[in-house]
């Protein structure tokens, strides 16, 4: 529910519109609203409005949530420390040491230039969210802050109107999607596109209400069909219907490189059960109603988003056009719509009763990036990559999730799990297949992870690490084991950033030569199985692999491993050797230097360091000793 400015200028107002707080919370309330009037009495914004409508505005948005009293408070007075004479010790002494923190949190963000990347504002954006791991309310009080600023973006002059939209695309509403808050990151991103694209948003808007009637009648057909077979099926559901909103249109419109008016899935509904067993049951009902698309079928109830998020979605063809249905509980609705907010829900006549935020994914990301984070100048990337970007989830062979940012390798998981598992990594599987550590972990994979006591960090492990922990983690060490190393300059000429598996396969090359045994061996997950038999790719050279019999090979201590030889050099014990990861055809090794190898596009990406296995003593071998 959006509060239009003529909606709310008095303290009466709010409370009419939100009647949840008791007697004493909202005297609480009134004193804090009565207080900054007599600060700001005569105050008047650039826009000509009264200075207190803004944060009215802003704590009617919290309020609007069903955030407590104390956000309700710290909301209207998150930019009082800016009033002449009014300081942080007047704020705690009238109204306590929680909301002292939620104006200190708010006032040390306001004003705040992401996208200006000095050391300074790092430092600004270490402790805005470093200030989420001690109360995550001073984060929300700033997205309620930022929401109203945005609908009020209007009366401001173009060239800052797109530098602020630009601020919110690339911090606030990806913060708010960490923070599961829906409703709050589609408005924001709506809004922004208004700003930063408006052309594009002037034709979806176009689009969608010329379609409205349309829409009604399709999507009022549908929620008929899906009432009569919950009722035959004794469930009682309640439907509603929406279209996509205009950011997600327009992000659709980039990624397929189409018009407004060439994207078709843009309707939706959204279908509210009494509990999960009644959920399956309706996406079986749907299903029997129209045919799924394949692969659409997503179920966030049993492996629910790292934010909390739960539904089922599917997505079907009813009257030949795409129709996606997301399917939850009432309860999933409200931590779907509120996120982290939907925590503090309110009780009448007792105060709140916070739930434990500690499993929530960001967090205990931000945990470790207070505790282990060393450099500002890397922040923004690790800000940027790690909490506001896109994120891969994948799994351990117990079936434990891991959120990774996208193009995250298996040394980052490794050191995920456990700082000792990314120390002595020295192979990888990805669904049982051996992959490099160089290479980007794909979404759903199952991850093993092998490794050897004797293997420990090297330099170029920092070219393809993603995460600040395998980053830190591998930095220490170093510093720790190898004080002599220049490790700035060691870096840059490893080629920091870069995409490149040299400087892990060099790891391995190091690791291989010890000839560890394979009694030292750990496998994190499981046990190493025999690859699949195949021919490399056609390409360089044309190259296939003999059809003699399989060779034996060790990838760290790893044996068992069943490959091919290539037939374009025909390595034979005792040649040096490197492994290719074939897509789909499993490992084929190569002599060191062959040509043939070195054509094969994107190889780096692709190769393992392996060295032969102990050649088995034959019958022929002790004849020839005798």
């Amino acid at each position: 529910m959006q509060i239009e400015n003529s909606d709310l200028n008095t303290i009466e107002q709010f409370f009419q519109k939100f009647p949840q707080y008791t007697e004493e919370e909202r005297q609480d309330i009134k004193k804090a609203w009565d207080w900054l009037t007599e600060k700001t009495s005569s105050k008047i914004r650039p826009c000509g409005e009264p200075y207190t409508n803004h944060p009215l505005r802003t704590a009617a948005i919290l309020a609007n949530i069903k955030m407590d009293s104390e956000s309700v408070i710290g909301a209207l007075l998150h930019s009082s420390t800016e009033l002449e004479g009014v300081t942080l010790d007047d704020v705690e002494a009238l109204f306590g040491s929680s909301v002292r923190t939620l104006v200190d949190g708010s006032s040390r963000i306001t004003g705040l230039k992401i996208q200006n990347k000095t050391l300074h504002q790092a430092d600004s954006v270490r402790k805005m969210l470093f200030a989420m791991v001690d109360d995550i309310r001073v984060i929300l009080v700033k997205l309620a802050d930022r929401l109203d600023r945005m609908r009020n973006l209007k009366n401001v002059e173009s060239e800052k109107q797109k530098a602020i939209s630009q601020e919110v695309l690339d911090i606030w509403a990806p913060l708010a999607n960490r923070l599961g808050m829906s409703s709050v990151k589609d408005e924001l991103e709506d809004l922004s596109l208004k700003y930063t694209n408006p052309d594009a948003y002037e034709q979806i808007k176009h689009l969608v209400m010329l379609k409205k009637g349309e829409r009604s009648v399709y999507l009022e057909k549908a929620q008929k069909e899906i009432y009569k077979a919950a009722e035959k099926a004794g469930i009682k559901v309640t439907i509603s219907s929406r279209a996509k909103h205009f950011y997600s249109i327009y992000q659709k419109m980039k990624k397929k490189g189409k018009a407004p008016d060439e994207i078709y899935d843009l309707l939706a509904l959204r279908v509210i059960c009494n509990d999960n067993a009644e959920c399956y049951t309706l996406v079986g009902l749907v299903h029997n109603l129209w045919k799924p698309l394949d692969g659409r079928f997503k179920d966030y109830i049993a492996m629910p988003k790292p934010n909390g998020y739960q539904s089922l979605h599917t997505t079907v063809l009813c009257d030949g056009m795409p129709l996606e249905i997301q399917i939850r509980t009432v309860e999933m609705h409200s931590v779907a719509e509120h996120g982290v907010a939907s925590h503090w829900l309110y009780k009448k006549g007792t105060n709140r009763d916070a739930v434990s935020l500690e499993n929530l994914s960001i967090i205990n990301q931000l945990k470790e990036l207070r505790a282990e984070h060393g450099n500002d100048a890397e922040l923004f990337a690790e800000i940027r990559e790690e909490l506001l970007g896109d994120s891969i989830f994948v799994f351990t062979p117990k079936g434990d999730i891991r959120e990774l940012p996208a193009g995250a390798t298996a040394i980052d998981f490794a050191y995920s799990i456990h700082s000792h598992i990314g120390e002595t990594i020295v192979g990888a599987k990805a669904d049982g297949h051996i992959i490099p550590l160089s290479s980007p972990l794909k979404n759903t994979e199952i991850i093993e992870i092998l490794t050897n006591p004797q293997a420990h960090p090297t330099v170029n492990q920092l070219t393809v690490v993603k995460t600040a922990r395998a980053r830190s983690k591998i930095r220490a060490w170093l510093l720790q084991n190898e004080p002599e190393l220049k490790l700035d300059t060691a870096v840059a000429a490893a080629g920091i950033g870069q995409s490149s598996g040299q400087g892990v396969t060099g790891q391995q090359n190091r690791l291989s030569g010890q000839q560890a045994h394979a009694s030292d061996l750990r496998t994190y997950g499981g046990e190493g199985k025999a690859l699949s038999d195949g021919r490399t790719e056609g390409g360089a050279g044309g190259a296939e692999e003999r059809s003699s019999e399989p060779i034996h090979i060790r990838i760290g201590d790893t044996t068992n491993f069943l490959v091919k030889a290539a037939g374009c050099c025909n390595p034979v014990y005792g040649d040096e050797i490197v492994g290719y990861v074939s897509r789909g055809r499993g490992l084929i090794i190569h002599k060191k230097g062959c040509r043939s190898y070195s054509l094969i596009p994107n190889v780096s990406e692709r190769t393992v360091s392996v060295v032969w296995e102990e050649k088995p003593v034959t019958i022929s071998d002790k004849v020839k000793k005798k």
